[in-house]
């Protein structure tokens, strides 16, 4: 009878700790009891600005690891990809998510999604037509850093010269507001007309390559204007190659070290600030309040333009 009794209490124990190892996992899959969970879904950990920004966010993310957990994700620059992360944080319950786009249009349905699952969605850097309905938006305008780049741009030429516009990824909102952007003060000064456009894709290698190609076609280029650093870097590279940099005024955005460096030693003559590290602490606070409850309003930080003359102002952001 003792040998039974002793059976029926080593299955009772046994019985507890699958259960007690089943609840564990459970919470493991939604984060901990005492712990809130922030999902982050990176359209692209390969993009330079990315980078950087990410590095702002994990700084931030810090003064809240007692009562947070984040989870970051990276979609490669791949739409469904970063619809699967985002379903992924939906069923997971996760306390709020920070949404850095892939394109425009699944944007409207992933901020749909969180919101019909009552999930506070933050979305940053990247905006498009629809992002009102997002919880807030931490970033900046696309439009003005178009709008800037090419002011600036007109001013060194004088109102006067053909334009080459290298776009980004095509249908990304930087791409379309940048250029738009650009458009604008070209159409304000008569004596300045787009030669010749394409897509770079935000990258370098892309940038030397189109810049190789218009080269071959004899259009006449007065300025390239790049809805990026690391594109204009590209076209810098090209031009050296060919021996034509000192015939050409390169403007590029981001104002990323490299392209800061690039403007330091007068090749690239124009760049846009555009500040990640603060968009990724925005992000990060806006999210930690929006998961605790609290009311939360857009952060729009502006851009600034850097030229030779103020460039050592914005060398030392990166190096505090």
């Amino acid at each position: 009878m003792k040998f039974h009794k002793s059976i029926v209490i080593i299955l009772s124990l046994i019985v507890s700790l699958v259960l007690s190892a089943c609840n564990r996992g459970e919470q493991v899959a939604g984060g901990s009891d005492s712990k809130k969970v922030i999902g982050i879904a990176e359209a692209n950990m390969s993009n330079e600005f990315i980078t950087y920004m990410i590095d702002a966010m994990k700084e931030e993310d810090k003064k809240h690891s007692s009562d947070f957990e984040f989870v970051y994700t990276d979609a490669q620059n791949d739409s469904a990809k970063q619809m699967n992360q985002i379903e992924n944080f939906i069923s997971r319950k996760v306390d709020a998510i920070i949404f850095n786009p892939v394109d425009t249009v699944a944007a409207v349905d992933i901020v749909s999604r969180a919101n019909e699952a009552g999930i506070p969605i933050i979305v940053v850097n990247r905006t498009f037509d629809g992002v009102d309905k997002a919880t807030a938006y931490a970033g900046s305008q696309s439009i003005e850093s178009g709008l800037i780049q090419m002011e600036e741009v007109a001013k060194q030429m004088s109102g006067k010269g053909n334009i080459a516009i290298m776009d980004g990824e095509m249908g990304h909102e930087a791409q379309i507001k940048r250029t738009e952007g650009n458009k604008e003060i070209i159409s304000k000064n008569p004596d300045m007309k787009v030669v010749l456009q394409g897509t770079a894709k935000f990258s370098r290698a892309d940038g030397i390559k189109l810049m190789e190609n218009w080269l071959q076609t004899g259009e006449k280029i007065d300025a390239v204007v790049a809805n990026n650093d690391e594109m204009a870097i590209g076209a810098i590279m090209a031009l050296e190659e060919a021996g034509k940099l000192d015939e050409i005024l390169v403007a590029g955005i981001d104002a990323t070290p490299a392209g800061l460096e690039f403007v330091k030693n007068g090749k690239l003559k124009v760049t846009v600030f555009q500040n990640a590290t603060g968009q990724g602490k925005a992000a990060i606070d806006l999210a930690v309040k929006a998961a605790k409850g609290e009311k939360v309003e857009d952060q729009i930080i502006p851009y600034e333009l850097v030229t030779k003359d103020n460039v050592d102002e914005f060398i030392a952001k990166y190096n505090k």
